[in-house]
């Protein structure tokens, strides 16, 4: 649609709410139409850089004094949305309607392809990487490429002496979780994988799988 087009069609919007007795408010700016003034007045604002409401605690500004209220609550710890079920609280209403799908099974975003259902529109993103082969996250050191940012992180590990990951029998530490998590073998489950040949015994599957070839 032409915006001279766009702006008669909205011009006739105008026109029909007089002549109907419904008051229709028109921005100046982009003409769309609104039923009652506070909404335009709302509704002007995103076409101003004026942002009048600040936050007293880290100076970030809005233009909507709705929108500082509920920054506010970062600061404050407001959890106004609680779920009926568990008791669980959030601070936006948004997070709340995603988490009571957890309870309702309700599953909207669905994958063209597999037919993999999830209760997030992001998560659904995330799971189509897998079909299209997109590797978004890449390395600046290596340039090895990643579907998901957590891949990322863990990868970058590798480059740097950072090991965040301690045993807390023996405080040795790692780059990753899952080296942590074999080493944590030794102390709970000693060897669990054994060969039904010889009977030796290894912490790693892949060790057995290694000794049977």
């Amino acid at each position: 649609m032409g915006k001279e087009t766009f702006r008669h069609q909205k011009n006739l919007e105008r026109q029909e709410g007089i002549h109907s007795g419904r008051h229709i408010f028109v921005c100046d700016v982009c003409n769309k139409a609104f039923h009652n003034k506070c909404t335009l007045k709302l509704h002007v604002s995103i076409h101003s850089e004026e942002r009048p409401y600040v936050c007293d605690v880290c100076g970030k500004s809005f233009r909507l004094k709705g929108d500082l209220k509920v920054h506010q609550r970062i600061h404050t710890g407001d959890l106004p949305y609680a779920c009926v079920e568990c008791n669980k609280s959030y601070r936006y209403s948004g997070y709340l309607k995603v988490h009571q799908r957890i309870h309702t099974g309700e599953r909207p975003y669905s994958c063209g392809i597999c037919d993999k259902s999830f209760t997030e529109k992001g998560s659904l993103k995330i799971h189509q990487r897998i079909h299209d082969g997109e590797r978004t996250y890449s390395c600046d050191v290596c340039g090895k490429s990643f579907k998901l940012q957590q891949h990322l992180k863990l990868h970058l590990l590798v480059h740097g002496e950072e090991r965040p990951y301690t045993c807390g029998v023996c405080s040795k530490s790692f780059r990753q979780p899952a080296t942590l998590k074999v080493h944590q073998r030794t102390h709970t489950e000693g060897q669990p994988y054994t060969c039904d040949v010889c009977n030796k015994s290894f912490t790693l599957k892949s060790a057995l799988k290694r000794h049977v070839l």
